[in-house]
């Protein structure tokens, strides 16, 4: 006889339980995996829902049991030093339904600036370890206590948008849009960009204004005290205030002086006597543990790869192409016209950041090499004539036929970085072609349009392909696959790049392919980076402290080893000099001890 089996019991962990009591016994911690799984319950599932299930678990829907156990502390288990907050409290039940995993180390940043820093802080966290989330914290913690009414948030206004939704969708914060000159005296939480808010009539009506709380992104762009936005922000009065910057100093001790100066007037007394009692020289602190328990009132910086603040791993994949034959020729007769003019270029004083530009666009597409040589044909005539006509005549290169290939290897979301925008409508013009639905990301988008074409991609697009703007600001951890078609010769605007998907929230590991043209400069340059630097293998403070070690001088030492020196074997010497002075420089830098 035939036994229909429709359904059968297993047990699952799932978390559908009451979130607001914690089981009785001992500590969370204390509990074993095993006994967490048992305290769950049997479900019967039809064998419809056990494909789905084991469907889930292979295409990565279900989180790791770290996830889990991060879950299980964000609704209310084991919150023992958080009890007094009311932000995890009152948002637990909502951040389950929205997939809002609270970190440790966010709740203790949150932790800290209420009851130790009194809501004026600088948060400093490593890029992309979460600083929206806890400055939306903090602003929500201060709601709930009813200590903030009105909140001015400036941000750049690529990351407006991002802000909105982000304050809506896991806070419950309805923030406005600045939009008009009346949204500064209406809007009760408002969102701006800061180039808007520092130019008149709004500044004037900014400073007429007070606000409970000032939220400031990006807050590197107020280093400078006698820059507009420094004034800006230093002239609103404000009863708390939130600075969020990866970088809060980088090449001079006045730079920490001044953001301080924004949050804590009078802390570190007048420039002079900070100056005298601090500073040895503009990068070498004295008084380094004093100055150190100074800044702890202020300023808090979580780093990667410390214990809890781990991320999927970066595979790194260095893929050296041979140029075809017509493009190897516009190479080296780029090479051959670039050199000439730049030597006669420094000997004369003139400009030779267009030089510079064209040798790396040669290496990025003839597409772009192509625009920037019709411009110099208006005033250098035949000198470019044949190199132009050449140009011309490339249409697929190598670099996007392997692009191809591997695209289609892949099989998944894809974001395409380059710095040009002659190359990135070049990539978007052939990878339609070959099929592919592909959206575009760049500086000339509006806030509004970024967000909408970021959401195009997560939802119906297979490529996006983003010139440098898209390193900034804006999170893709849905794409773990990113391709840097071009080099940028700052490894920071790489590791902005590779920041947008390896970042909190990502589960995946993270495909970064670097496409190199073999005997090009670009060759040069994943030497230096990769073999001699290491810069994949680094965390963003050791990165940032080689390159605040160089002190404003890496592209252009770099411009004048690659564009004067004729010779292979000189060449990677001298690049190996570079490496080893940066290196030295960084790891023995004083001022980044202090951060």
């Amino acid at each position: 006889m035939d036994i229909p089996l429709k359904t059968f019991p297993i047990t699952v962990p799932i978390m559908t339980f009451n979130w607001d009591a914690p089981p009785a016994g001992p500590a969370q911690e204390d509990f074993t995996e095993e006994e967490l799984i048992d305290d769950l319950f049997a479900v019967k599932f039809s064998r419809d829902a056990i494909k789905d299930v084991i469907t889930a678990i292979r295409q990565g829907r279900w989180g790791t049991w770290a996830d889990f156990k991060l879950a299980w502390l964000a609704h209310g288990i084991n919150t023992k030093g958080w009890e007094d907050l009311h932000c995890p409290r009152s948002l637990g039940e909502h951040w389950r339904k929205v997939g809002v995993v609270p970190y440790p180390h966010q709740l203790d940043v949150l932790k800290t600036v209420v009851q130790k820093m009194h809501g004026r802080a600088i948060l400093a966290d490593e890029v992309g370890l979460g600083k929206t989330i806890e400055a939306g914290m903090i602003l929500k913690e201060y709601i709930l206590r009813g200590m903030v009414h009105r909140a001015l948030i400036l941000t750049p206004s690529s990351l407006c948008y991002q802000w909105y939704s982000e304050l809506r969708e896991k806070f419950l914060i309805t923030p406005w849009l600045q939009r008009s000159d009346k949204d500064w005296e209406r809007a009760p939480i408002l969102i701006a960009s800061l180039d808007t808010a520092k130019r008149s009539p709004h500044r004037e009506i900014i400073l007429s204004q007070e606000y409970d709380m000032l939220i400031v992104d990006e807050a590197h762009k107020l280093k400078n005290d006698r820059t507009q936005n420094w004034q800006l922000a230093n002239g609103i009065k404000k009863k708390f205030c939130l600075l969020l910057t990866a970088t809060p100093v980088q090449n001079d001790l006045k730079e920490l002086y001044n953001l301080i100066t924004l949050l804590e007037p009078g802390l570190l007394g007048t420039y002079r006597a900070f100056r005298e009692q601090f500073v040895a020289n503009h990068r070498t602190p004295k008084n380094v543990e004093e100055l150190r328990h100074l800044l702890e009132r202020t300023m808090i910086r979580n780093r990667r790869g410390v214990e809890g603040i781990r991320l999927p791993k970066r595979v790194v994949n260095n893929q050296v192409i041979e140029l075809l034959p017509e493009e190897r020729l516009l190479y080296d007769g780029v090479k051959e016209f670039v050199q000439g003019e730049y030597h006669r270029c420094l000997s004369s004083g003139g400009n030779p950041l267009p030089l510079i530009t064209l040798q790396r666009e040669v290496c990025s597409s003839a597409h772009a090499a192509y625009y920037t040589l019709a411009k110099m044909q208006q005033s250098r005539g035949s000198q470019v004539t044949p190199l132009l006509e050449l140009a011309a005549t490339i249409d697929k290169g190598a670099k996007l036929l392997m692009l191809e290939d591997l695209v289609k290897s892949l099989g998944e979301k894809v974001i395409i970085f380059t710095e040009y925008r002659a190359t990135q409508e070049y990539l978007r013009y052939h990878l339609e072609q070959a099929g592919f639905l592909t959206v575009g990301f760049d500086g000339s988008l509006s806030p509004g349009k970024k967000e909408w074409i970021r959401r195009q991609f997560q939802e119906h697009a297979d490529i996006m392909v983003s010139t440098e703007c898209g390193g900034e600001g804006l999170n893709f951890q849905f794409c773990r696959n990113v391709v840097n078609f071009d080099l940028p010769w700052n490894p920071m605007r790489l590791e902005q790049r590779i920041g947008r998907v390896h970042r909190l929230g990502q589960r995946r590991d993270v495909n970064i392919f670097n496409l190199v043209t073999r005997n090009t400069i670009e060759e040069h340059i994943l030497y230096l980076l990769h073999e001699k630097i290491g810069m994949f293998e680094m965390v963003v403070g050791e990165l940032d402290a080689i390159l605040g070690a160089a002190d404003g001088i890496w592209e252009s030492s770099l411009a004048e080893i690659l564009l004067t020196t004729r010779d292979a074997t000189e060449l990677r010497a001298k690049l190996d000099s570079l490496a080893r002075e940066l290196l030295s420089k960084g790891r023995e830098d004083p001022l980044i001890s202090l951060i």
